[in-house]
């Protein structure tokens, strides 16, 4: 029960993600809400690779929350996501991945300028 409280303390938009409305043919949706459940819940707040992955998949998850066009993407790209057999700790790299999708996404997206057509 303190590992959780200490968890919750690295993941301010929790309740918003759980709490996250998705239509109920979502498929990835769901998966990508218990996943963050499962790896918070799991990770070691004492090590602080866990504790920054932790607060990243929270802010990103958020993003995924709040933002349409990055989930659309996101989406789209973790379904082209490869797992190794030989791997241990498969919940790990499925998070890595969705940081990795959304690094990429802000690189794209700050990269690009649109311009407005005023009329």
């Amino acid at each position: 029960m303190e590992q959780n409280k200490e968890v919750l303390r690295y993941c301010p938009n929790f309740q918003r993600i759980i709490n996250f409305k998705y239509n109920d043919n979502d498929l990835i949706s769901e998966k990508l809400l218990a996943i963050y459940r499962d790896f918070i819940f799991k990770a070691n707040v004492n090590d602080d690779n866990d504790k920054k992955m932790v607060q990243d998949f929270d802010y990103v998850l958020r993003k995924y929350t709040d933002d349409y066009i990055f989930r659309k993407e996101l989406k789209k790209e973790i379904v082209n996501v490869k797992i190794k057999r030989s791997c241990s700790d498969i919940l790990r790299e499925i998070v890595k991945s969705v940081l990795v999708i959304f690094n990429q996404y802000m690189f794209n997206t700050t990269r690009k300028i649109t311009i407005a057509r005023w009329i």
